[in-house]
């Protein structure tokens, strides 16, 4: 199975189209099974955005599309928009092997993230029902701090007790957005994997407008960072040669 990360689109002022054909194309040659989106699908929340990028959207082919938001698209009420222009499934059984949950981080004009008690005890019990699955929890903040991305203080609020939850039930990935810095945490068992910004000029840390490739075979998973309109590395590369990627 191939799922396709992208993440902070931006539609709106910070949008570059003529990236994103070229998001289009390529990520159309992998002919990937599921393309999950970790939110800022717009820039400010607004109509006119989410009218955009929902007609942009219909450029993948794909069999589906997961969408979870962020905290741009909730500015200016836009988060009375998200729903009605993304509909949504928290629980996604990808294939017999595979489950993804999407779990909401994001609140009204807030730029910081939460997954709040409930929530938190909604996943606990969730993925402990998947005990032969390959276990991938997605959000839109980031669970831990990333080099090169400045002063932190809009993490999520509450990430001590969401890490509990996902070693505790033994997740395999958390899929994180937010940054525009792509960057890997290894726990053993348990990655947590940040998308750069696909199509925003705002990049951070990594200079290039980036997505990740994730191929699942036999329950063995491996992620790749895709630069657009160019090379296809293990996203592992940009933390184990940290130093090479800052000084080219």
């Amino acid at each position: 199975m191939i799922i396709v990360q992208l993440s902070d689109l931006h539609v709106g002022s910070q949008f570059q189209p003529e990236v994103f054909e070229t998001v289009v194309k390529e990520v159309n040659e992998l002919n990937p099974d599921v393309i999950v989106i970790t939110g800022d699908l717009t820039n400010q929340g607004l109509m006119k955005e989410y009218e955009k990028c929902k007609s942009l959207l219909t450029k993948f082919n794909t069999k589906k599309i997961i969408f979870i938001s962020g905290n741009h698209d909730y500015r200016n009420t836009g988060y009375l928009l998200f729903k009605k222009f993304f509909p949504f499934e928290t629980i996604n059984e990808l294939d017999n092997d595979i489950v993804l949950v999407t779990v909401g981080t994001a609140r009204p004009d807030r730029n910081n993230g939460e997954v709040g008690y409930r929530q938190n005890l909604w996943l606990e019990r969730t993925m402990k029902k998947y005990k032969d699955k390959v276990k991938i929890v997605a959000m839109h903040h980031h669970l831990i701090p990333i080099p090169d991305t400045g002063s932190d203080e809009i993490t999520v609020v509450d990430a001590g007790d969401v890490l509990r939850t996902v070693l505790d039930t033994r997740v395999d990935l958390v899929l994180c957005g937010h940054k525009h810095r792509p960057w890997a945490w290894n726990f053993g068992k348990l990655t947590v994997v940040n998308a750069g910004t696909a199509t925003s000029e705002r990049v951070r840390g990594f200079f290039e407008n980036t997505y990740n490739i994730l191929t699942i075979s036999n329950k063995k998973m491996q992620v790749d960072l895709k630069i657009v309109g160019g090379k296809r590395l293990p996203i592992d590369e940009i933390v184990n040669n940290y130093s090479q990627f800052v000084d080219e």
